[in-house]
């Protein structure tokens, strides 16, 4: 929580955003660099903002409200778990949770989807349990409660993704025909109450006119619609193809991915255990089965809608989060049940075996290129700035959020020796010992030698992501500028905000954008009052032989470009490629 600083792009922009709330007071505006940012729903700010005025603004407090969001996730999947299949099940939906490679990788940044899968999946847990008999009212209402916190976190997908898997869920099952004990007007009207004043008073606030487009056609068309369509302007996402889409969550929920046939084995027991009974049973047994059965079909439901929803739309690897949770029950119920069945009728070789096989295999393969890496890098001396070791690419094409993988090069082993050795160690040691285990049929020692093994693993992932911290974070650069800078002096960011956004929130001042008015200052910068920020290279040009002070911060894909324009510079300072200039010794 406290390191390593914030980074460029999503990180510290949203930061900002929260930041800008407290100093301005406007709360249903978001502001970034003083310009209107109305891309984003505004709760997951909100959050910040108030860790902020309770805190102080520090990287503990901007991390803290996803932290907590992690840890209730967890918290959902145990009880959820326990709930539905029993306590070892629970306590694995929990371990998934914690241990899986995608909820670490998609917390790194202050993103919103932590919190938002944390409030879909509660809304899906109370909608299921409200259909059990006997179930209390406010189990409605608080389904609908969190789809509007929801929404408020992350626009209409946190509607569509509930309302779509309750719908299929109510077909398959023949519930429909409960619609009256919904609540559906008093539960919308309780929807409405929760999230719709903000987008009212935020439309009130950024009208459109006969020359600009306001904040209900940019937020609900722009940013829903033609996103989804990929047309929304401007462009600065990609898509992935379905099934490379779909593939990529082996990696994401790794290694617990690997069990999935567990839990397809468990969903086609359940399946024939419905189909023994007679024709007019298994018409009844979805309406009549315990909590369990619905569980994992809701399940199946849930992740499916999510995962189709974003093959056809414009993606990002983190855009199905939401299904994490719903996948990760299935497989701690596949794990747990297979664990079972193979204790009871003393199973010798298993889906389970098998899994944990290949994880062993998976992992002495690992831990042997990280060591081959680690020895062919042992004469090269330690490298505190790991961004002049790696293979730069140009980061003006990134648009995924795991793009910068792309720079890792061999030299760069130098620099983490430490966390490599780490983890070469426990990919060798943890699956391995999980397959002894199995071996041994002692199958919850090892689920647990496994997750504790990859606890260690995720230590040595964030002592990684720390050496890394100067090449994503601007903080350093920060730092010198601001034991240089005036109040009176400008300071400026060449080419995107996003590659230097971490400026803002270290510094705290406003800066300018040369040839900056792209991707997410782009709207903002089309309102009459929008500060006056975004320069041309004629205008840096003109303030660079200025009376006045100037310091420039220049991305490594832009140097040369800032070379040619400018003759005279003087260097204030240099990090993992990025550039102080200034204009004045």
């Amino acid at each position: 929580m406290f390191t390593p600083g914030l980074l460029d792009d999503a990180d510290s922009t949203h930061a900002e955003a929260a930041r800008e709330m407290v100093v301005t007071g406007d709360y249903v505006t978001l502001h970034v660099n003083g310009v209107r940012y109305l891309e984003k729903a505004p709760l997951a700010y909100w959050l910040v903002a108030f860790t902020y005025k309770i805190l102080g603004v520090n990287e503990f407090s901007t991390r803290l409200p996803m932290v907590l969001s992690v840890m209730l996730l967890g918290v959902l999947a145990f009880c959820w778990g326990q709930r539905a299949f029993g306590e070892r099940t629970g306590i694995y939906a929990a371990l998934l949770v914690y241990t899986c490679a995608g909820v670490y990788l998609f917390t790194r940044v202050l993103i919103p989807e932590v919190l938002l899968s944390l409030l879909i999946a509660a809304a899906m847990y109370f909608f299921l349990t409200a259909l059990e008999p006997q179930a209390a009212a406010w189990r409605w209402y608080a389904a609908y409660a969190m789809m509007a916190l929801g929404v408020l976190t992350k626009g209409l997908i946190a509607l569509a993704f509930p309302c779509g898997a309750a719908f299929f869920f109510l077909v398959v099952t023949g519930e429909w025909r409960r619609w009256r004990e919904f609540r559906l007007v008093s539960g919308l009207a309780l929807f409405l109450a929760v999230a719709a004043p903000w987008h009212v008073l935020a439309g009130l606030r950024n009208p459109g006119t006969a020359e600009h487009h306001g904040f209900f056609w940019f937020y609900f068309v722009n940013e829903h619609f033609l996103r989804f369509l990929g047309k929304r302007y401007p462009r600065d996402y990609n898509k992935l193809p379905p099934m490379l889409y779909w593939s990529l969550h082996l990696v994401w929920l790794f290694p617990w991915s690997l069990y999935l046939p567990a839990a397809v084995r468990t969903a086609v027991e359940t399946w024939r255990g419905l189909r023994a009974g007679s024709e007019a049973d298994y018409r009844s047994a979805p309406r009549q089965s315990d909590f369990a059965s619905r569980t994992r079909l809701l399940c199946w439901i849930w992740a499916g809608w999510v995962l189709i929803f974003f093959a056809i739309s414009t993606n990002q690897e983190y855009y199905t989060f939401p299904a994490y949770l719903p996948l990760l029950l299935l497989l701690a119920d596949g794990i747990a049940q297979c664990e079972r069945m193979e204790c009871a009728e003393g199973v010798r070789a298993g889906w389970l075996k098998t899994s944990a096989g290949l994880l062993a295999v998976i992992g002495i393969v690992a831990s042997a290129m990280l060591a081959v890496g680690l020895w062919q890098s042992r004469t090269r001396p330690f490298e505190p700035d790991i961004g002049g070791l790696l293979s730069q690419q140009d980061t003006n094409a990134y648009t995924l959020s795991t793009s910068h993988m792309l720079d890792l090069s061999y030299a760069s082993f130098a620099a983490l020796r430490l966390p490599a050795a780490l983890a070469a160690v426990v990919l060798l040691v943890a699956p391995l010992a999980s397959f002894i285990l199995r071996l041994w049929r002692r199958h919850y020692a090892a689920t647990w030698a496994l997750a504790a093994g990859l606890a260690v693993f995720l230590v040595a992932a964030h002592i990684a992501l720390g050496r890394f911290g100067p090449y994503l974070s601007s903080k350093d650069l920060a730092r010198e500028i601001a034991a240089r800078a005036r109040p009176e002096d400008q300071v400026m960011i060449y080419g995107d905000q996003a590659f230097g956004s971490s400026l803002l929130f270290y510094l705290r001042r406003p800066i300018d954008l040369v040839e900056g008015r792209t991707t997410s200052m782009w709207f903002g910068s089309t309102f009459a009052d929008a500060p006056k920020i975004y320069l041309s290279d004629a205008d840096l040009q003109r303030d660079w032989a200025g009376s006045g002070r100037v310091f420039l911060f220049v991305p490594p894909h832009q140097k040369t470009r800032v070379d040619g324009l400018l003759a005279a510079k003087f260097t204030v300072a240099e990090v993992s490629g990025k550039y102080v200039y200034s204009n004045r010794p």
